[in-house]
């Protein structure tokens, strides 16, 4: 397991960023080549540097204290947007030095600008480093600012901020899919709190003022509800996306709890626990397609799949990983797929068609990587394409993965003919591997928007990412298809 964020100081350095797919040294002979995270070190006088060609938008923010968990809260701008400049809405959980300092931030970060890039470039794109903007610091070269106002905005996205105090750090939050002003968040503490932050994303939506240098004000609110009944603090947390307020909440005591809403936004949670994990219960997620069907994941190194209508042990309990089971994610466009990212760096999917509780034999694993050197983090399949997810670990890689991939040699020499492209790419990487991102330390959670295809924000140590890469194209369906 893999959670607190170590030596919680305000990120104060400016972020670089890069897709590490190459490194460039100050000596100009030096030939372009790919750069391995994890396996190849910087020769002296080399450094990485970001090709923002790699991007359709890249953009650095900080709230304050460093965030473990945050959520992506829905909006009414639209379902599937595509055109810069985006909005977009968060709630975040900070990790104080301070348990009294701690806060949810509820916030917007509008303006965020970017262009569309064609895969292969038809013609050269020097001075693309329009999307590099670190809203902390207020930096950006005139230049970079005359760039981004052509593509869709100015430089550095505007953030509006509104805090709540919490009592404690956020180990995790989570949004409800149906009612995305209403927020679950797990507490170091112990306990799980319902919020209405409503009236703070409705006073956003009608700002447009930017939050000055220093923060903004801490609003003492009291949550809906707030449960006590677990043992110890907990990491797993989920709101069902079919039966609205209905919660699963898990602890680091082996024990899950099932939430019902009941009338006057109160919850009816069960008091005897789920129990058949032997150690942490570290993530949980509900079925897309089953109203009672949820799974979880344990230090114990398994999955478990729970039918709350047969009881109170698992339907179906087995053995995933070597090593602690850190997160899963349950993709909702092929509800037959599970991901799963292990303490031993190695992420696996499963076919959930082939799981067999009379056989002891796992015949369900249809795929497993270990290109990560660290800890997986979060893991989160794509919310419009079933076959592409994205995998964040502590060797500070952040990766994007398309199963359907397979080698192509034709295909591959085509293209580097296309780009004139003399790079030969390492055999043993992965087909599947789309995209590296890089320039985060100790990455911590990750969230696809499932309203605007391509980007991923992401957070760590030194705070969050946008980011949409290039080659992870729109296949949204035009208007009014």
């Amino acid at each position: 397991m893999v959670r607190s964020i170590k030596n919680p100081k305000k990120a104060k350095r400016k972020i670089k960023k890069g897709d590490g797919s190459s490194s460039s040294s100050s000596i100009p002979s030096m030939p372009t080549k790919v750069w391995q995270p994890g396996v190849d070190n910087l020769e002296e006088g080399e450094e990485l540097e970001c090709d923002p060609t790699a991007y359709n938008s890249l953009h650095a923010f900080h709230i304050g204290w460093p965030c473990l968990s945050f959520d992506v809260v829905r909006d009414s701008l639209g379902l599937l947007r595509t055109d810069f400049p985006h909005s977009v809405y968060f709630v975040a959980g900070t990790q104080a030095e301070n348990p009294d300092w701690n806060s949810i931030g509820i916030f917007k970060i509008s303006n965020v600008s970017g262009k569309r890039r064609e895969l292969v470039p038809t013609k050269a794109t020097a001075g693309d480093s329009d999307m590099d903007a670190d809203n902390s610091d207020n930096d950006s070269d005139s230049d970079e600012d005359s760039e981004d106002e052509e593509e869709g905005g100015s430089a550095a996205p505007v953030l509006q901020l509104r805090k709540v105090a919490h009592s404690g750090c956020v180990n995790r939050i989570r949004a409800m899919i149906q009612n995305p002003h209403i927020c679950a968040s797990w507490s170091d503490a112990g306990y799980v709190q319902i919020w209405n932050f409503s009236t703070h994303l409705n006073a956003l939506a009608e700002s447009e003022t930017e939050v000055p240098r220093g923060g903004s004000s801490v609003f003492n609110q009291a949550p809906l509800f707030n449960f006590k009944g677990h043992k110890d603090e907990g990491y797993a947390i989920d709101w069902s996306p079919r039966v609205t307020g209905r919660l699963v909440t898990g602890d680091c005591k082996s024990c899950i709890h099932l939430w019902e809403p009941t009338s006057g936004a109160t919850w009816n949670v069960d008091a005897t626990p789920f129990t058949g994990h032997t150690a942490s219960v570290e993530d949980i997620q509900w079925s897309p397609t089953e109203d009672h069907v949820f799974a979880s994941c344990s230090v114990d190194g398994h999955i478990a799949i729970w039918d709350a209508r047969l009881g109170k042990s698992p339907a179906i309990s087995f053995k995933a990983h070597n090593a602690d089971v850190n997160v899963l994610s349950w993709n909702r466009l092929a509800s037959v797929m599970l991901a799963s990212g292990s303490d031993d760096g190695t992420f696996s999917i499963r076919d959930l068609r082939l799981l067999s509780p009379k056989s002891e034999e796992d015949k369900s694993l249809v795929a497993h990587f270990d290109y990560h050197k660290r800890p997986i983090t979060s893991i989160e399949w794509s919310p419009h394409e079933a076959s592409t997810l994205a995998v964040s670990s502590s060797d500070n890689q952040l990766t994007i993965w398309d199963l359907s991939l397979e080698k192509d040699e034709e295909e591959e020499a085509e293209f580097k003919a296309k780009t004139k492209e003399q790079v030969n790419a390492p055999a043993d990487l992965p087909p599947q591997l789309l995209f590296v991102h890089q320039g985060q330390k100790d990455l911590k959670e990750l969230h696809w928007h499932a309203q605007i295809s391509g980007m991923i924000v992401s957070t760590a140590s030194d705070g969050f990412n946008i980011l949409m890469p290039s080659n992870i194209q729109s296949t949204l369906p035009s208007e009014g298809a």
